[in-house]
């Protein structure tokens, strides 16, 4: 399984993002993000309509690559602010 790891710091706050495709079993790609060793949100996005393409793996390392990229956008843009805990709110 390839993937990314990204650590920002966003508002003070230490956020873990993980990005992952979990096999040709599972047929999906999922990122979590964490704060303060706390999930608090996940995406998965399914690859099933791709199982045929002539470069599965290239086009699944793009989907992963571009999925975590959104997510770390979106961690920097406060759209996971609601999530976080009292004591983490800036």
């Amino acid at each position: 399984m390839r993937g990314f790891n990204s650590e920002i710091e966003h508002k003070g706050v230490r956020i873990h993002i993980q990005t992952q495709d979990k096999g040709k079993k599972a047929h999906y790609i999922e990122s979590i993000v964490y704060a303060s060793g706390k999930v608090l949100a996940s995406r998965k996005t399914y690859y099933t309509s791709f199982l045929h393409h002539p470069d599965l793996e290239a086009k699944t390392q793009e989907i992963v690559k571009t999925q975590h990229s959104r997510i770390v956008e979106e961690v920097s843009a406060g759209q996971f602010d609601h999530l976080l805990r009292s004591e983490e709110k800036p």
